[in-house]
Formats: C-alpha cells, sequence, structure tokens
C-alpha cells in the first residue's frame, strides 16, 4: 500500500459521517459496558462502521504495522515493562479495557466513546509518521499528515486536541521501550532529511520531552546517579544533541531577525533540554554517552560560550515559579504516558480536553487562565500516577510528577554551567 493510498484510507475515515455514526450505533447499546466492548470489538479488528459508511483498516494496519516491526518499533502497542514483552493489545485498547472494567450498568456516554474512537485513528497517524520517508518527498507527506492531525481534531470528531502538530506524532510514536534501541538513531537518521522547517519542529518537541524525561530520570530512575542514566539512555543523549544543536541555530537566527515569540519560544525549549544534565552538553570534557555526537555537542557548547550573557538573559524568564506553568516543573517516564493519562482523564468525565500533549511542554504564551487549567490537569495526572506507580528498581515511583523546587534545582545547576563558560 502506497503512502498515498494510505491517507486516503486514512482520510475516508476521518472524514464524513464514519466516526458519528461508530458513535451512535456503540451508544445504542444497553450500558456503558457494552458500549464501549464495541468499541473495543472494532478496534481489535480494524474494520469500522455502525451505519451506512464503513472502512476496514486491517490491510493497512498490516503491512504498515509490519514494515515498522521490521524496523525495529512497535507503534501501536506499548511494551510491559514487568512482563518484559510488548503488550498483546494496541495501546488504544488497553485504555479502553481499562474503562471496560470499571463499567457497570450506567447509561452510554457518547462523548467518551468518541474520545476513544480518535484515540484510536491518532495511533494510525503516528504509523503513518514513521512511514512518510517510503516514498516521495517526506516533507510533502508530512504536509499531508497535516491535514489529517486536523481532520483528526476537526468537527467530525470528538472535540478532543491531542497535538498541536503532524511532528508531535514522532514524539508519541518513540516515546516509549524498544528492545532494539538503534531503531531510533534510524529514525533520527530519516528525521535529519527533511527541511529545516520541520526539522526545528522536530527538535522543539524533542527538547522539551526529553528534558522533562531525563530530569524524572536522575530525580526517580536512578536516584541522582547521573553516570547510570547516561548509561542506560544513549538514544536519548542522541537525540536531545541532535535537537538542542537544530534549536540553537534556529534561536540565533530568529533573535537577529527581530523575531521575538520565536526566540522566546526556542529558548525555553533549550533551557528545558539542557537542564537535564547541562554537564554533558556544556563541561569541558566529552561525555561517552555523547561521543559519536561529538560534533554536534561541540556546536552547542560553543554557540552558547560565543555570547554567555545573552544565553543568560534567555533563560532567566523561564525559571519555574510558583502559580506560573513551567514544563521545567514537569518530569515524566515517556510522553505517551502523559497523553494516556489525559485521555483516560477526559473518557472518565466526558468531557474532550483543549489542552494538548504540545501544550503541557511550553508555558507560552504568558496566560494565568491557561496556567491554571494546567495546572489542574498536571494535578489529575499525577493523582493517577500516585494511585498507579510503577516499581522501580524495587521503588514504587509515580511516574508523573510536577515539582517546582525540583525545576528550579535543574534549573539553577544549569544556570551555573552557563556561568562557567566566562571562565
Amino acid at each position: 500500500m502506497t503512502f498515498a493510498t494510505a491517507c486516503d484510507l486514512v482520510e475516508s475515515a476521518l472524514s464524513g459521517p464514519l466516526r458519528r455514526e461508530v458513535v451512535a450505533a456503540a451508544a445504542a447499546a444497553p450500558d456503558a459496558h457494552a458500549a464501549l466492548v464495541r468499541v473495543r470489538e472494532q478496534m481489535r479488528t480494524h474494520r469500522w462502521g455502525g451505519g451506512r459508511a464503513r472502512v476496514a483498516m486491517d490491510a493497512l494496519i498490516r503491512d504498515y504495522d509490519d514494515r515498522t516491526r521490521r524496523d525495529g518499533m512497535h507503534i501501536l502497542h506499548d511494551w510491559d515493562g514487568k512482563a518484559d514483552h510488548v503488550n498483546p493489545n494496541t495501546i488504544a485498547v488497553d485504555v479502553t479495557s481499562f474503562l471496560v472494567d470499571r463499567s457497570a450498568g450506567e447509561p452510554p456516554d457518547v462523548r467518551t466513546l468518541a474520545i476513544l474512537v480518535d484515540y484510536y485513528f491518532l495511533y494510525m497517524l503516528a504509523l503513518l509518521a514513521v512511514r512518510v520517508w517510503d516514498e516521495g518527498d517526506a516533507d510533502a507527506n508530512f504536509d499531508r499528515l497535516d491535514g489529517l492531525v486536523a481532520r483528526l481534531q476537526g468537527p467530525d470528531g470528538s472535540g478532543e486536541r491531542f497535538i498541536a502538530q503532524a511532528e508531535t506524532l514522532l514524539l508519541i510514536a518513540g516515546s516509549h521501550y524498544e528492545l532494539n534501541d538503534q531503531t531510533y538513531i534510524q529514525l533520527l537518521g530519516r528525521v535529519r532529511q527533511l527541511g529545516p522547517a520541520r526539522r526545528r519542529r522536530v527538535a522543539l518537541t524533542h527538547a522539551s520531552s526529553l528534558g522533562c524525561h531525563l530530569r524524572f530520570g536522575i530525580e526517580a530512575t536512578y536516584n541522582t546517579d547521573i553516570g547510570l542514566m547516561r548509561q542506560d539512555n544513549g538514544v536519548d543523549y542522541t537525540w536531545l544533541c541532535f535537537s538542542l544543536a537544530t534549536l540553537l541555530e534556529a534561536w540565533e537566527e530568529a533573535r537577529h531577525a527581530g523575531r521575538s515569540d520565536e526566540a522566546t519560544a526556542i529558548a525555553e525549549a533549550l533551557a528545558n533540554g539542557l537542564s537535564a544534565d547541562a554537564d554533558a552538553f556544556l563541561g569541558p570534557r566529552t561525555p561517552s554517552v555523547l561521543a559519536a555526537s561529538e560534533a554536534e555537542r561541540d556546536v552547542v557548547r560553543d554557540r552558547i560560550a560565543g555570547d554567555v550573557a545573552a544565553f543568560q538573559d534567555a533563560m532567566a524568564p523561564h525559571r519555574p515559579t510558583d502559580g506560573a506553568y513551567s514544563p521545567l516543573a514537569f518530569f515524566f517516564n515517556f510522553s505517551q504516558n502523559v497523553l494516556k493519562g489525559t485521555i483516560v482523564d477526559a473518557t472518565l468525565w466526558g468531557e474532550p480536553r483543549e489542552i494538548t500533549l504540545d501544550d503541557l511542554l511550553t508555558g507560552l504564551p504568558r496566560d494565568g487562565q491557561r496556567d491554571r487549567r494546567k495546572l489542574r490537569l498536571v494535578d489529575t495526572l499525577m493523582g493517577f500516577a500516585r494511585r498507579n506507580p510503577d516499581r522501580i528498581r524495587g521503588r514504587f515511583i509515580p511516574v508523573i510528577v510536577y515539582d517546582v523546587i525540583g525545576g528550579r534545582r535543574a534549573f539553577g545547576a544549569m544556570t551555573r554551567k552557563i556561568e562557567a563558560l566566562k571562565a
């Protein structure tokens, strides 16, 4: 199946009445449990219909999922760290099963069903995102995905806003454990082939997400053992190094061109990424984890050292403060688990959320009301994480944390490393 044909098939599902008919047919079940089971069955078979409109996704799934598994990635399925294998059910099915197990005789909720259907199709788009290099022009293929993301989150869907841009699909696709982590190095090689604008948007989301991920690692997973964290996260450091080097070039361009809003957003992502382990990128010696990325690491260090004062001024507004949302105070194991928690919250309440995963990776634009909404959401996500902790190195640990003090500590360590470049 060609990429264009696959996109046509997904677009046929996202346009028009299909999703509304699927939800209406499921909602005709006698109770919420039966309605959720009906939706789950269509997720499992990849065959959708509830009225006159019908779409069969199974052939696309077999083809694209098989190709992607040969590359070493399991986009639709999560890794079970306790059982040490890939989960047999897709992520969308697992979330739906979570709700099935908690449902009883209450009436079906149309909005909950619609959010779950859209969540399924979000992962279809994530699967397509890692195949944009298979044929044709990858940037043009991303343009097509932009349109499909808009369709997914448009008037024919649930109203749930998952992501802000097509590039974030790569973050969703890659934010879980894979047995062969070299597949992520191969994916990065493909990302480097994209045009500057798309490459920078990928770098923006990944610098921010990896900052949150690695800060969680040093605080929770590795109990402040930075050497062990570097040893276990070589691929993450490679991606972060690419992201920082790419964003520093973009920051300098935006700053000199007078595009202050763009420069501020880039500076925030740089602060987020660097604060995870500033010494790895700014210290006098290149650590072994970045040996293969030494040229890019030198770009990061040299660009910052070349104008320390300007960089300090750019970083200062992004220090976490009480009452204002800051992604530098956000710590988590994997981005897709943050998204999953948001979806569970939305479905339990039957209320779509307008805050996207991208929104949680930035505190911009500054807006008190929006900050309060983000803070309420991360507080809810922390509640889920506390009630369902992961066992990490013998300890039960919540995998989503919002910690202003921890964010300030990481920010302070970063600023001291930047100051040391003056010497």
